[in-house]
């Protein structure tokens, strides 16, 4: 409700995932898409659509910095509810805003030609809540550590804009150097972004060239790290409410 009564918010979410699938795809395709052998456009649009999922549940967590800055918080912890239920019932509310920005994104796809059948659009959904709900942990994680919504607003770039490039979501990055590959390979993002691909390209002739592993892997590691992203930025965050 909230987000839907913030206008400013809104244009401000969805601007940047229009202007770069609208923008760079189209230039992509223009550029490199016939030599590379697929549509840069689609593959453009999947990458900007689960990093915005995943960046939106993330930077949604920012308002328990809000919470805790008006003391808030002080009087939710002490009711007889578990921690992790709250922080969880938080990563859900972000989940849902997310998932309005993911379907006006995905409306602006079928808008400048991304072909999305039903059964893309159904997959994209599932993944959709997976990914969102992944990017909540690893905002947890991160904004546990954080004391106030300033230090939140300077950091938080610094820890996603990597994590854009090195996640391939506008270039592939089958064969990168092994010090960004490695850099890759421990940056969250990435695992989204290729699941996303993995489910949208499924059955098809550039399934190969775009997807890095196969889904059922991606989904495992999310699993993982979202247990763990959740465990250890809960028992930080209450921590350090525990210590003011």
């Amino acid at each position: 409700m909230k987000f839907l009564r913030d206008p400013t918010r809104i244009v401000a979410t969805l601007l940047f995932p229009l202007i770069m699938i609208g923008v760079l795809g189209g230039s992509f395709q223009a550029g490199l898409g016939d030599k590379v052998g697929y549509d840069f456009l689609s593959f453009v649009f999947v990458g900007v659509m689960a990093q915005t999922l995943f960046q939106s549940s993330a930077l949604g967590i920012i308002s328990l910095i809000e919470d805790r800055q008006n003391d808030f918080l002080q009087e939710v912890f002490v009711s007889p509810i578990s921690r992790y239920s709250i922080v969880l019932g938080k990563i859900l509310g972000e989940t849902l805003v997310s998932l309005t920005q993911g379907a006006a994104v995905m409306l602006f796809g079928l808008l400048i030609g991304v072909p999305i059948s039903s059964g893309r659009a159904i997959g994209l959904l599932w993944v959709g809540v997976t990914i969102c709900l992944f990017g909540g942990a690893f905002g947890i994680l991160v904004l546990s550590n954080l004391k106030s919504q300033r230090a939140a607003n300077q950091i938080f770039p610094f820890i996603m804009l990597p994590q854009i490039f090195l996640a391939g979501v506008f270039t592939p990055i089958q064969d990168l150097p092994w010090i960004l590959d490695f850099l890759s390979r421990i940056s969250p993002m990435r695992y989204a972004v290729d699941l996303a691909r993995g489910i949208f390209y499924a059955g098809s002739s550039e399934y190969s060239s775009v997807v890095l592993e196969r889904p059922i892997i991606n989904v495992l590691l999310i699993i993982v790290l979202f247990s763990i992203f959740v465990t250890a930025g809960t028992w930080l965050f209450v921590r350090h409410e525990r210590e003011r």
